[in-house]
């Protein structure tokens, strides 16, 4: 082989070499971008997911506190109730 033919014949093989080491190196980068991205997506994800557990539990927090204020009112004319039936009982059995 000529010198000149051997000198082409290196650089095309530097040239192959070093494509594979930029596309490694990018695909390296790629990932370490692509990897806080992905981390960033699933806290925005928890994030959200936590927001709506909260908003759930106001809600059933919510209903709770009228059910027992349903509760209160109905023992409390339940108390009527018991008193209006003792007061006229006890004016019949006189």
């Amino acid at each position: 082989m000529s010198r000149p033919v051997l000198l082409v014949c290196v650089l095309l093989v530097l040239i192959i070499t070093s494509q594979f080491e930029w596309r490694q190196q990018l695909v390296s980068d790629v990932d370490a971008i692509a990897t806080p991205r992905e981390s960033q997506k699933q806290q925005r994800i928890q994030q959200r997911e936590e927001n709506i557990k909260e908003k759930i539990i106001l809600s059933q927090e919510k209903n709770i506190q009228s059910l027992n204020d349903l509760v209160r009112s109905l023992k409390e004319q339940l108390r009527q109730c018991r008193g209006n039936n003792e007061t006229s009982s006890g004016t019949f059995s006189s």
